[in-house]
């Protein structure tokens, strides 16, 4: 029962049905399913297996964020069970796009993925200040500031919320990740990022990998 519980909220998600991931949730709720077990075994599980659907060019980015729209709905069902059963998150990332731009979609998309591999997320939202970046680090004290740049011109600003975090003494006690269409991974050497994700998908392995760092 279990089994056949957890199998239909993996195949949900990895559908992207998400007008019954909610349903899912809540049944395996009701057949007493620990919250940690439905999050590892049902969702996690299936945002991995999309993630190598998507690697492997199975999935396309269409894909990928309805099973992350999917698990956005299933997580509104999870989470206050979560909160209740004080669940360790994997790590917590804040994240937002850089100063000047106001492209979100593909941050939207880091987003829930990072959700759906169990981080906490703070997101900002696009055409966020250096400064914000400060206080929010400040305030949650993350293990990941992700920033995220979808055009040449707003580029700079990266370097710009690096140079804030350093000034304020906060870059040495976190983890920076950059992306975005016109990111590569020398412009994130360049101004000493400590990792590039070219996709959502992969900026979730790299976020994984540098928790264990």
């Amino acid at each position: 029962m279990e089994e056949e519980l957890l199998d239909e909220l993996f195949a949900t998600i990895l559908d992207g049905d998400i007008q019954s991931a909610p349903g899912a949730v809540q049944a395996a709720l009701d057949a007493g399913l620990g919250p940690q077990k439905i999050l590892n075994e049902g969702m996690i599980a299936a945002m991995d297996r999309v993630g190598e659907l998507y690697e492997c060019g199975d999935y396309y980015v269409a894909e990928m964020f309805t099973s992350a729209k999917s698990l956005q709905a299933a997580l509104g069902v999870l989470r206050p069970h979560l909160q209740q059963s004080d669940v360790q998150a994997a790590g917590t990332v804040v994240i937002g796009t850089v100063k000047g731009d106001m492209h979100d979609i593909g941050k939207n998309l880091v987003t829930m993925m990072l959700e759906g591999a169990g981080f906490k997320v703070v997101d900002l939202g696009p055409d966020v200040h250096p400064s914000r970046f400060v206080a929010a680090v400040q305030e949650h004290n993350p293990d990941i500031v992700a920033l995220s740049a979808l055009l040449t011109t707003t580029m700079p600003a990266m370097q710009t919320t690096l140079d804030a975090l350093a000034a304020a003494g906060l870059r040495q006690q976190i983890k920076v990740i950059v992306g975005g269409a016109p990111v590569n991974d020398e412009y994130a050497e360049h101004i000493h990022a400590d990792g590039y994700a070219p996709d959502a998908s992969q900026a979730v392995a790299l976020a994984k990998a540098l928790m264990t760092l």
